[in-house]
């Protein structure tokens, strides 16, 4: 499995509405399109990390390639009202947000 996790700035009273639009984008078949086996938001004190896990391959990639599509563009364009880039001078695409994991451990 690969994972990637996306950090961002979000207001803490924007949850409810962030998680109803991934509720309906994850209802369409764009999980399918990106490989997208789990989803995972969490936040901590204006901070947003959105966790993303995929069966195989580069999920940075498939979310790159996707990113397109207009209900990628859609879903983008509404989480502009309660989320931000954490660096806004150098983000340009999502992969400039994602974190790089430096250590993994399983017992698989």
């Amino acid at each position: 499995m690969h994972s990637t996790l996306i950090v961002a700035r979000m207001r803490p009273e924007s949850a409810d509405e962030v998680s109803a639009l991934f509720e309906a984008f994850d209802r369409t078949p764009m999980p399918e399109r990106m490989g997208t086996l789990r989803r995972q938001l969490f936040s901590y004190r204006g901070l947003y990390f959105h966790l993303q896990d995929f069966a195989t391959g580069d999920g940075g990639e498939r979310i790159e390639a996707a990113k397109t599509d207009p209900r990628f563009v859609g879903i983008s364009e509404d989480l502009k009202a309660h989320i931000e880039a954490y660096d806004p001078d150098t983000w340009r695409s999502p992969s400039d947000a994602m974190a790089h994991r430096f250590y993994n451990w399983s017992t698989r």
